[in-house]
């Protein structure tokens, strides 16, 4: 909890035995104002590992949801119809790329006023080796069209944040692949809420290889999702405005 604001925590995972212990345990580390636990809730989706994934997290002190239909985006959908009655969401990787203390800098930023915080690796520090060249450029592809198409800097499309429930409710998620990130920031925009980016560190990767920047297929696969998604929101918004100028 912080402030008087029950906390909820989804990780989605995908053969993450090594690392999905460390993160679920120092998430349950993390300590209020009060000395009381910052996280209420954490649940974990194993999305079709076929590693000890689930088994690992769930004595880590987790709650464990499986999805086997593969995808970033439906992992996390999974994971937050199985939380608890919460206020705020935080959504973190379970590859221990990211500094877990930092969570407490995006859920202040929630308190202090914002509905969206996003954790900007781009402001933050990147520690050498963390982000692969096509995800360094990817990022930056992504921001620039955003830029271009709603007017709004965006640094990165970081998946460790924080959000109200009651955006997420508004934003009403469908993305199921690695489309799901931008899909909030831009729907965001769109509902005119306040976004902002809070710098956070980027770590390499402990154990195991990135979904994303590791191999080829996951460049193409996170390419194609940001950048469709990108290009189908853009053009809702150009139909919608077609439709208004009739009426």
């Amino acid at each position: 909890m912080i402030k008087e604001w029950l906390v909820g925590a989804v990780i989605p995972a995908l053969n993450e035995e090594d690392n999905v212990g460390q993160v679920v345990s120092e998430l349950r580390e993390l300590l209020n104002e009060t000395g009381s636990p910052l996280i209420d809730d954490i649940v974990v989706c194993d999305n079709n590992s076929t590693d000890a994934t689930a088994i690992n997290a769930k004595d880590a002190g987790a709650r464990v949801v499986s999805q086997t239909k593969p995808g970033y985006g439906i992992a996390c959908l999974t994971a937050i119809a199985a939380l608890n009655d919460v206020d705020l969401v935080l959504f973190i990787d379970a590859d221990q790329a990211f500094m877990t203390h930092q969570a407490t800098d995006l859920l202040q930023a929630i308190v202090a006023g914002a509905d969206l915080a996003i954790g900007s690796r781009v402001l933050g520090n990147i520690e050498r080796g963390a982000l692969s060249l096509p995800q360094l450029v990817g990022n930056r592809v992504a921001g620039t069209l955003i830029r271009l198409l709603w007017w709004q800097r965006v640094t990165d499309l970081g998946p460790f944040r924080a959000i109200r429930v009651s955006a997420l409710r508004q934003l009403d998620m469908q993305d199921e692949t690695f489309g799901w990130t931008v899909e909030m920031q831009i729907k965001a925009l769109k509902y005119k809420l306040k976004v902002i980016e809070v710098p956070v560190d980027t770590l390499r990767r402990r154990h195991g290889k990135s979904k994303i920047g590791g191999t080829l297929r996951g460049v193409i696969g996170a390419s194609i999702g940001i950048l469709g998604m990108i290009l189908k929101l853009a053009f809702q918004r150009t139909a919608t405005n077609k439709l208004q100028n009739k009426e």
